[in-house]
């Protein structure tokens, strides 16, 4: 049973508000098993899929009101409906939109407690978060990150915490520490943040049954495109097949010329955005300006397309480089893999990455609003980790007065200057801290 950060959310989340919550995100995450896992705190768990049960979206569609609503959920199950002690969760709700309208009154009524999720929400919904506002909150889902993922793996909870610690101080980690975290790194780039990649490690130890599930998964994705979007299923599908090669690429930037010689942008942007919105693809845009705000100075048709789990990604790779990943052996391009496991991880974190190249100053691999400032970051893989001309020439640039920078490498932690010198397993720690309260009331009295 993987522990999720999900779970603790959810607990929050309905101690504190009597609202509904939709949980989004892409397809085999552990969506519908972590509020199943949720319901069970529940007296009464009463679970409508709108796939299985398809008549449960033709009687709700035809329903009246709430009360009409609830009285013909009961119909439908044999579970009891214990007022004020029953979660009710609507599944792939993308197969009943008109749920998402009526848990307005729903939750107005008061008597149960409301869940949602569904797949390729972002596809078929993609308006979803302007509505029912006030009555249902909206939290988008991940796979596993790193920290997650070494929990479930049997890393003790003291040792991440001595790791923070040395993150927080800028001090150098316990070297034996340091070692397996950089093995656990190197294995989280294999096996990835897919539960049922993880579990099929967990279980096995198996690098073969991992690579099965994930290569399940990725074909899971591609019928999911022939299905739901038959208009452009080819040119997603072309897209998506060459997300591992692009990274690979010297840029890493997403050439659209891969795809056809006179491709226009335009004319493949609905299947770039299909695949940001089924939450398959993460893609990282370009900045003309390492500067605050970071999405104003957005290029729109210049991008880095990750993948939406590291593991998936190196299953996409030649079979039999799961072991030399792991063995670390200095032949290999890790950058792609790295990068990915890194825009993953800030994804995961709710930190939106963006990248900064300029013909005279370089490339950043990253740019990175955090508590209120810009951070530039540098992902490096192999030994030259403190060659960066780039980054040490925005550190220079007095009109960006840049804090800062990071550059994470397979070293231990270290600092010159402005640079943090850090283990790639770090970026575990890069989240925004809780903001203090910001009060300002404004004095009026001079008008009367």
């Amino acid at each position: 049973m993987l522990q999720r950060k999900i779970d603790t959310y959810l607990q929050d989340y309905y101690k504190k508000s009597r609202n509904a919550l939709l949980i989004t995100g892409a397809r085999q995450i552990g969506k519908t098993y972590s509020i199943r896992k949720f319901g069970e705190s529940y007296k009464s768990f009463v679970e409508i899929n709108f796939v299985e049960m398809p008549e449960a979206a033709a009687v709700i569609k035809s329903a009246k009101n709430s009360k009409d609503i609830l009285l013909r959920i009961s119909a439908l199950t044999d579970q009891d409906l214990i007022p004020g002690e029953t979660l009710i969760f609507f599944d792939e709700v993308q197969f009943c939109p008109e749920i998402v309208t009526a848990i307005k009154f729903l939750v107005e009524d008061g008597t149960y407690r409301y869940i949602l999720s569904g797949s390729l929400l972002g596809v078929h919904l993609n308006d979803l978060r302007s509505q029912p506002v006030g009555y249902m909150g909206v939290k988008e889902m991940y796979p596993l990150d790193f920290k997650e993922f070494i929990t479930n793996i049997g890393m003790p909870e003291h040792i991440i915490d001595t790791v923070k610690e040395a993150w927080m101080n800028r001090s150098a980690v316990d070297e034996v520490v340091h070692a397996k975290l950089m093995e656990l790194f190197r294995l989280y780039l294999i096996v990835g943040g897919m539960p049922a990649a993880v579990n099929a490690y967990i279980q096995t130890n198996n690098l073969q049954e991992v690579r099965s599930a994930q290569l399940e998964i990725l074909n899971l994705y591609r019928r999911d495109i022939s299905q739901y979007d038959r208009n452009n299923k080819f040119s997603i599908e072309e897209i998506f097949n060459l997300i591992p090669s692009e990274l690979n690429a010297q840029n890493k930037r997403f050439i659209l010329k891969t795809l056809n010689e006179k491709a226009r942008f335009s004319r493949y942007e609905n299947g770039f955005i299909w695949l940001q919105r089924a939450g398959v693809a993460l893609p990282v845009y370009n900045v003309e300006e390492p500067k605050m705000p970071l999405l104003l100075a957005r290029s729109r048709n210049l991008f880095k397309l990750f993948q939406s789990d590291v593991g998936l990604l190196a299953a996409q790779y030649a079979g039999g480089i799961q072991l030399r990943i792991l063995q670390g052996e200095v032949d290999i391009n890790y950058g792609a893999v790295y990068e990915n496991a890194v825009a993953q991880e800030l994804v995961a974190h709710g930190i939106s990455p963006y990248y900064y190249n300029n013909k005279k100053v370089g490339e950043l691999d990253f740019v990175i609003e955090l508590n209120g400032e810009t951070l530039p970051i540098e992902v490096k893989s192999g030994k030259n980790y403190t060659a960066h001309s780039a980054m040490d020439k925005v550190l220079s640039c007095e009109a960006y007065s840049l804090p800062q920078a990071v550059v994470f490498n397979n070293y231990n932690l270290h600092t010159v200057n402005r640079i943090v010198y850090a283990p790639v397993y770090m970026v575990m720690f890069l989240t925004e801290t809780d903001p203090t309260p910001a009060y300002y009331k404004i004095d009026l009295s001079m008008l009367k």
